[in-house]
């Protein structure tokens, strides 16, 4: 029987939400079988033990090489192998549900060469975990229902696929470090996007530094703000703070914001010292 009616997206997101469940299920008992912890299989395959978690409980896409690797590390026969083609099929056909406002910016990012950021209130979404992510949706006001909240975390996480996939963009980060010491969540949960960022900082095509508390000034005391430079157009900006959003396409503007962040860069730790200075924060109880 043919299916003449139209084709309902929310359809296409669920049996996608569905089929990396059951693939995050598949993953998590072969790996309980190998007797590996989700750090350790996450060291194996060159994953974040936050990035395992998320993608056993089928928040993430699983992506070729992690399935390919996967299925190696954890004896699986071929089992996840055979999955990628299923979840290229069902990546293609589901669309993530970005708040209509946001929706512009999401597709130049997903299509961007080359990302930065200033963030001086919280970590960057596209480096932010599952718990972080969602403490950061529930402290919303007007608060957000459950259901929302949920959807915007998917998405969110979603959106860091570009992290790993290959070619990525070239991404730098400058993180105020009181971003860092602030207990966003609790201590676990600041524990947990810590020990996520030092993780991102051994990528080879993410640079993270941290703007020292000790700094007297810098050039961007008007608060944070995204550079992103789309495949084959020129760079834009980004500008998102207590609801209010914008996209900058303006030649000067973008060109002051990208010159600001040019003078920021100059004032921050290196990444060596931010890396250590995240070690140190770590060890902190």
């Amino acid at each position: 029987m043919e299916l003449t009616g139209p084709v309902d997206d929310n359809d296409d997101v669920e049996n996608a939400a569905d089929l990396f469940r059951v693939i995050g299920r598949q993953v998590r008992l072969l790996r309980e079988r190998a007797g590996l912890t989700q750090r350790e299989l996450g060291e194996q395959v060159g994953y974040s033990e936050e990035l395992i978690r998320s993608l056993e409980r089928g928040r993430r896409t699983p992506q070729p090489e992690f399935l390919d690797a996967a299925d190696e590390r954890l004896g699986a026969g071929g089992l996840l192998r055979a999955a990628k083609e299923d979840v290229a099929r069902a990546k293609a056909r589901a669309r993530v549900k970005h708040p209509t406002w946001f929706r512009n910016y999401a597709k130049l990012e997903a299509d961007a060469v080359e990302l930065s950021f200033f963030s001086s209130l919280t970590v960057p979404g596209l480096l932010q975990t599952e718990e972080y992510a969602r403490t950061t949706f529930m402290a919303r006001q007007p608060l957000l229902d459950e259901a929302t909240i949920e959807q915007r975390v998917t998405a969110r996480l979603a959106r860091q696929e570009i992290l790993t996939r290959w070619p990525s963009p070239m991404v730098s980060a400058v993180i105020d470090e009181s971003v860092l010491r602030r207990a966003v969540g609790g201590y676990q949960v600041r524990q947990g996007q810590l020990k996520h960022l030092k993780h991102l900082s051994h990528l080879r095509s993410t640079t993270i530094q941290v703007l020292p508390m000790a700094c007297e000034d810098h050039a961007a005391l008007e608060g944070p703000f995204i550079l992103l430079a789309p495949r084959g157009r020129p760079q834009l900006a980004y500008v998102e703070v207590q609801s209010v959003n914008r996209l900058i396409t303006d030649t000067e503007e973008v060109r002051i914001l990208a010159a600001r962040y040019g003078s920021i860069r100059g004032q921050t730790l290196s990444p060596h010292e931010s890396l250590a200075l995240i070690e140190q924060l770590l060890g902190e109880a």
